[in-house]
């Protein structure tokens, strides 16, 4: 039987790994944008489970409402992410930081 813990102490390693992903690699603008849709992930993992275990819908429904809203922001993301490479020939964060209109 898994209990609460195991799912809790999975989102805690998935937030941990997203988190490591942020600090560790601040270069590379795609490693940054899966970092934080796996945080997202683990928060959600966190509120299923939570919801599963005191028999409350309303958790996993939010779940969907935050999943629609990672996925147009990895949308938005991966489109803002082209247009800079194609004007800029780079993804690289320290060659971004400077924009012009």
């Amino acid at each position: 039987m898994i209990s609460l813990t195991h799912y809790l102490v999975l989102g805690a390693v998935l937030f941990c790994i997203s988190m490591a992903g942020i600090f560790l690699n601040r270069k590379n603008l795609i490693v940054l944008l899966m970092a934080i849709e796996l945080m997202l992930l683990a928060v959600n993992i966190n509120f299923i489970a939570f919801s599963h275990f005191l028999g409350d819908y309303s958790g996993q429904i939010f779940v969907f409402f935050i999943l629609t809203v990672a996925a147009a922001e990895s949308a938005i993301g991966l489109a803002i992410l082209i247009v800079l490479f194609r004007n800029r020939r780079t993804i690289n964060v320290m060659n971004i930081d400077t924009l012009k209109g």
